[in-house]
Parts: C-alpha cells; sequence; structure tokens
C-alpha cells in the first residue's frame, strides 16, 4: 500500500478507536458518526489503492461500488449493513426536528455500527495483505 492510503487507512482506524471510546462513556451518537466515517474512509482507502480518487459522498454503497467498478470482490463488504452505517454520517451530527441525536441511537445499534465498521477494515486489511 502507498503512502496515501495508507493514511486513510490509518486515519480509518483511528476513527473507529475513538468510536469504540465515545460508546465505553455513553456518547452512543458520537459513536456512531465515528463509525461510520471509519467505515468511509477505509473504503475510500482502498478506491486510492486501486489508482482512483474517491467520490466526496458518505454513502458506502457508493464506495462500495466503485471497489467493484474497478474490479475487488466486493460480496462481503456488500453483505454487510452499509445502510444504515451510512444515514448516520447525518443523523448522528444534527437534531431531527426537536430530536438531538443523543437521543437516536441505543446500545444494540451503536454496537452493530462499530461491529460493521470494523469488518470493512479487517476485509480490506486482509485483502491488502493477501
Amino acid at each position: 500500500m502507498n503512502a496515501r492510503p495508507n493514511a486513510w487507512l490509518h486515519q480509518a482506524q483511528n476513527d473507529l478507536a475513538l468510536a469504540r471510546l465515545a460508546r465505553d462513556h455513553g456518547y452512543l451518537a458520537q459513536a456512531c458518526f465515528f463509525a461510520s466515517q471509519a467505515a468511509e474512509k477505509a473504503l475510500k482507502s482502498a478506491v486510492l489503492e486501486l489508482g482512483e480518487e474517491p467520490s466526496h459522498t458518505h454513502v458506502l454503497s457508493d464506495l462500495t461500488a466503485a471497489l467493484a467498478r474497478l474490479g475487488l470482490d466486493v460480496a462481503f463488504i456488500e453483505q454487510l449493513p452499509l445502510r444504515r452505517l451510512s444515514r448516520m454520517a447525518i443523523s448522528s451530527r444534527y437534531p431531527m426536528d426537536a430530536t438531538p441525536p443523543l437521543e437516536l441511537f441505543d446500545l444494540q445499534e451503536t454496537d452493530q455500527a462499530l461491529e460493521t465498521a470494523a469488518a470493512v477494515i479487517q476485509h480490506l486489511c486482509a485483502l491488502d495483505q493477501a
């Protein structure tokens, strides 16, 4: 992996670590946000590694489609609950009507977000080492 994609992947890992820390301290909305960021940055690192600039998007399925177009087998990634994680990039930061993000997320969906982000990162790291 060259330096630029590696920097994106390291930031993804750092965002996931922060998401776990936030979750452990009860900041569930922030944990969900950083989980979505971790998955997004990991996917963008793979797009960069394959020689293309990633699009400016928070939509993880769009990034996954870019990887498929570039020839990467994305079957494992497509099985993950990426849609919900993508939505967390926005819903975890901005109030919806009178409901602040801190009231939108429970422990179960936060844990699912963390597991999904971790799975994306682990899968892409395994591909890089293969």
